[in-house]
């Protein structure tokens, strides 16, 4: 079985280096390349005179959690911090679905996450709600101009993967078939109720991690950063929502680090590691979760 993936954690994020491509500036949002984004939420409002039906609910709630795990799992687990290992194949799947949500590509969110880590609630963070503001934090970074480039240097562990280079070229790609199978399934209902809707709500709890859990919730470990643990957020992100731990240890394959804390994103890796799909899950010891405690679970 051939890996895809480095392991040592000393080589999840390469040393950042002096380049006149990284650019922090604030802009106006470049509207011509994000249009789908607008338009998505210009389209909400076909859904007033358009009636649900149990297919198009049925689609909206399978292409959220399905699409909501290949950014969980895929983009930010694997492709970001390279929590686990998988195969070639499987890993260009975990891409697949990602770019399915259109959240971009995975070489262009794993490049900019690894600035968000590597200078977490400083001016130099892509999208701190404490050095900007809430609104661009949460969407504003996502369709400024500067941010639309993959940066290279951040990821060299994934640039000599060229079926990742294209997908990550075409991100939109992986939408089509998505698109059709909604119109084929249900027609204009399963278009706006089950597609249309569901991808908006990704966008924006997705988006939440990087805005509101940055300002809600509690913090059990102190870190460099103001990151929080959020359980609804955890429940609405199949996990993502334990971002203090994340912060804490962001090597992990599982956010949630007790049993109680809710982490469905990891219980599905869980069972594809039984099933031989990933291996290697790495999990916070006991050292970690003792190291720089705020709280002391109960």
């Amino acid at each position: 079985m051939s890996t895809a993936t480095i392991g040592s954690e000393e080589k999840i994020h390469p040393p950042i280096v002096a380049s006149s491509q990284f650019w922090i500036r604030r802009t106006l949002p470049n509207w011509l390349l994000n249009m789908p984004f607008v338009v998505f939420h210009l389209l909400l409002v076909t859904l007033i005179w358009t009636k649900p039906t149990p297919t198009s609910l049925i689609l909206c709630f399978s292409l959220y959690v399905i699409r909501m795990f290949g950014i969980t799992a895929g983009y930010h687990r694997y492709f970001s911090h390279k929590a686990y290992k998988t195969s070639r194949f499987f890993q260009f799947v975990l891409a697949w679905i990602g770019a399915a949500s259109l959240q971009k590509g995975p070489l262009w969110w794993a490049s900019h996450h690894r600035d968000h880590h590597r200078h977490s609630d400083t001016p130099l963070d892509p999208h701190s709600p404490h050095t900007t503001s809430f609104w661009w934090s949460h969407v504003g970074w996502v369709l400024a101009e500067d941010h639309n480039d993959v940066t290279w240097r951040n990821i060299p562990d994934w640039t000599k993967y060229s079926e990742l280079r294209l997908l990550d070229r075409m991100h939109w790609i992986p939408a089509i078939p998505t698109i059709i199978f909604c119109y084929y399934i249900d027609g204009w209902s399963g278009l706006t109720w089950g597609f249309l809707l569901s991808t908006v709500l990704l966008y924006h709890c997705t988006f939440f991690i990087n805005s509101l859990n940055h300002l809600w919730g509690s913090r059990r470990f102190k870190t460099t950063d103001d990151s929080r643990n959020n359980f609804l957020l955890a429940i609405l992100t199949l996990g993502e929502g334990w971002h203090n731990n994340h912060h804490h240890y962001q090597g992990a394959a599982n956010q949630g680090f007790y049993w109680w804390e809710v982490d469905l994103s990891y219980s599905v890796l869980v069972v594809l590691s039984k099933c031989g799909i990933v291996w290697d899950l790495r999990k916070p010891n006991e050292k970690v979760l003792n190291r720089d405690r705020i709280q002391i679970p109960a």
